[in-house]
């Protein structure tokens, strides 16, 4: 006979595990200390199995039945139910290892060796402060330079035009780390390159600010044109 909420609710456990079967192989197992679990047993293969439903009342009976019926169709495909959600499972934790935040996170780590650690820590600040309260939970292919303009034009409208110019630059690195470990495929960053207000400029030559610095090194390190180019701006930097 089928559950009802109310039966539910009235049954109490006893001293030994106790199954309250719904049908089509679904059951609610009520354990002696009060936990109630939705199960599911089924055969593939030639073999008996049991696939976890949830956790009474969190999983609702209506819910638990829509979670059996899923599983039966899979089963009508010849698909085992633990198999697609554990591969459901493994998604999701790929998902979340690359949204923009984990990647720019594992980014920094693996600059520390050679950056100075108020340097990272200034670039973490930075990202924490304006990027991934916008983008950082987003997947990191999904993100395209519209998405990344909007984040940088609420930097630019509290007139900080320069960090909006550094944090571009800043996520293209985050960007081109990506492609290179293979979880993304284009840096979005080039396509906003002329889109972002410029700096105002005053008369006279006047020296780089120092701490303007190890980012201008930082960039020279990635920069992949003439080997001579690159070492000709070091030197300048240096001297």
């Amino acid at each position: 006979m089928p559950l009802t909420d109310t039966s539910i609710r009235k049954v109490k456990s006893g001293p030994k595990p106790r199954k309250l079967s719904d049908g089509g192989g679904m059951y609610l197992l009520v354990m002696p200390d009060g936990g109630r679990y939705w199960r599911m047993d089924y055969r593939f293969a030639g073999k008996r199995r049991t696939l976890a439903l949830g956790v009474y009342p969190i999983i609702s009976l209506s819910e638990a039945r829509s979670r059996r019926d899923k599983a039966r169709e899979l089963l009508a495909k010849e698909i085992d139910p633990n198999a697609a959600k554990k591969e459901r499972r493994r998604a999701a934790r790929i998902a979340s290892d690359n949204t923009f935040e984990a990647i720019a996170r594992e980014w920094i780590s693996n600059q520390r060796h050679r950056l100075a650690h108020r340097y990272s820590a200034l670039i973490l600040a930075r990202l924490e402060g304006d990027v991934f309260p916008a983008i950082g939970s987003r997947p990191i292919t999904e993100i395209d330079a519209p998405e990344l303009l909007q984040m940088l034009r609420k930097v630019e409208r509290r007139g900080v035009i320069e960090t909006a110019r550094r944090l571009r630059q800043l996520c293209g690195q985050v960007f081109r780390y990506a492609i290179a470990t293979g979880r993304a495929k284009y840096d979005p960053s080039v396509d906003l390159r002329g889109a972002l207000k410029l700096p105002g400029r005053s008369r006279g030559h006047k020296a780089m600010p120092l701490d303007e610095v190890p980012q201008l090194l930082v960039s020279l390190s990635a920069y992949d044109g003439d080997e001579r180019t690159r070492l000709a701006l070091r030197l300048a930097i240096l001297t």
